[in-house]
């Protein structure tokens, strides 16, 4: 008897991605086929203007391609209109960006908990879950925290709860640790790992970091539009030297 392989998080099927502009037409993506099976830890690299940015705007439900299929979860987002991609993107998909994107009037818990305030939880029911998110991170201690009294890495955590706040099949990472010092930095990876391995929770960092994508298991590496490398972190994929296309 055969067995039903399990439907990937995500699959990117000859995707194309062109835009328009006064000087007219430029392709961000040539032909671009990957899948991201469940509880993978991986990295998307590539140099500024490779198409990483663009490719992540699309995993994300940001953007949508040209040509070619994407498809979240086994379905086809080409299919979907506005309102139920934004459905998708706020239960589907968790955004953490180097920025942080906290808001500042807004203690630590009620950041962590806005995406519930969203999804329709009443105040007690998402408090509780904030407060337990907060827990998992490392910030137990730190609810009533604005941002401006927490540091970069604290920071960064918040934003790893609110993140997972509603319980995402995907955690979508761009450049999470590029504000971060050295240590802090490294302290960010580590809580991502330990997601992934304890929780089997599907992790996508978007990076040029050679030390951010080492802490991977996988490494998807763009070039002019292309995938131009899909393995494991090795030091030619890392560093992009000529003998990874090999």
């Amino acid at each position: 008897m055969s067995t039903l392989r399990p439907v990937p998080v995500l699959a990117l099927d000859h995707v194309v991605k062109d835009y328009v502009g006064e000087a007219g037409s430029f392709r961000a993506l040539h032909d671009v086929s990957m899948t991201v099976a469940e509880g993978e830890l991986m990295a998307i690299m590539g140099p500024s203007g490779s198409g990483k940015s663009t490719l992540m705007n699309i995993i994300g439900c940001l953007d949508s391609p040209t040509e070619g299929t994407y498809r979240f979860e086994g379905t086809d987002t080409a299919t979907l209109g506005e309102r139920a991609l934004a459905r998708m993107r706020n239960s589907g998909i968790g955004f953490i960006f180097q920025s942080f994107n906290l808001l500042p009037r807004l203690s630590a818990l009620g950041n962590v908990a806005l995406p519930l305030v969203y999804a329709g939880l009443d105040q007690r029911d998402r408090d509780a879950k904030a407060q337990a998110l907060m827990a998992q991170v490392g910030l137990g201690d730190k609810p009533r925290s604005r941002p401006s009294q927490l540091s970069g890495g604290q920071q960064q955590r918040v934003a790893v709860a609110r993140a997972l706040a509603n319980d995402p099949k995907l955690l979508l990472a761009d450049e999470p640790t590029g504000a971060l010092d050295t240590r802090t930095g490294a302290e960010v990876l580590g809580l991502f790992k330990s997601l992934n391995r304890k929780q089997g929770v599907t992790v996508v960092i978007v990076t040029h970091d050679p030390e951010v994508a080492r802490a991977t298991d996988r490494v998807v590496r763009i070039q002019d539009g292309r995938v131009f490398y899909d393995g494991p972190p090795t030091e030619a994929a890392l560093y992009g030297h000529s003998e990874v296309a090999a």
